[in-house]
């Protein structure tokens, strides 16, 4: 016999309709959230960051591909992650079908590591992904934008400043740009916990009759790791 709450359909009706209010206001707030986003102030980027793509050595501008806003998933593919982030692999499946909606909209999207460009196509072609993929170990780019999103925060083991880099270069993350009469602009970033909107699997355990769970022991996993 299950232990949670039963009720009546009046019971449920009258308790979604409280709960509804505040799906009401959260679904509010994040419009204002958004619009806060994309209000800030953008940043010129003049230092040159140059990638191993498919197409060749390219720089930052050229990343946009014609378009006008750039989306970067900092995937952990590095000295530090050399096998892939079981994480990142979980929420780039989430994400690689968003790529021709993006494009249709003036945004490209792909994933940058610090892993040699062979390394990250095979591990591409392995997980089945249509997306691109390029390499930034030549350059600062990791560094340099991972540092804009470290915020100095007391935490267990404090670092310079009061807070810690945690593994810098090696965290999921997220930042975006514009590309505007030819200068690139910095808009946007986020990490860690910041990226989990775009996940749509914790979405919808967020939506499932028991969540997401407390067992992450061995979950989640590479999609090609699970027991059959």
């Amino acid at each position: 016999m299950t232990t949670h709450a039963v009720g009546t359909r009046e019971q449920w009706r009258a308790a979604y309709e409280r709960q509804l209010a505040k799906e009401k206001e959260l679904t509010r707030r994040s419009t204002e959230l958004a619009a806060e986003r994309q209000a800030l102030p953008w940043v010129r980027v003049d230092k040159p960051y140059v990638f191993d793509t498919t197409a060749g050595q390219r720089t930052l501008a050229e990343l946009f591909d014609g378009r006008s806003q750039l989306i970067v998933r900092h995937f952990m593919h590095g000295p530090k992650t050399p096998e892939g982030c079981p994480g990142c692999t979980f929420e780039t499946d989430n994400l690689v079908g968003a790529v021709p909606h993006l494009a249709h909209r003036d945004v490209t999207f792909l994933l940058s590591s610090r892993s040699p460009l062979p390394v990250l196509t095979a591990y591409k072609q392995r997980m089945g992904w249509d997306i691109e993929w390029v390499s930034s170990g030549g350059c600062d780019f990791d560094a340099d934008f991972f540092e804009y999103m470290y915020v100095p925060t007391p935490r267990r083991d404090p670092g310079p400043g009061g807070g810690t880099m945690l593994d810098v270069m090696e965290l999921m993350a997220l930042s975006c740009f514009a590309l505007d009469d030819g200068v690139v602009y910095h808009t946007y970033s986020t990490c860690d916990r910041g990226t989990e909107a775009l996940n749509a699997t914790w979405q919808l355990l967020d939506r499932a009759p028991r969540g997401r769970g407390t067992d992450f022991s061995d979950w989640p996993r590479k999609r090609d790791e699970y027991p059959t």
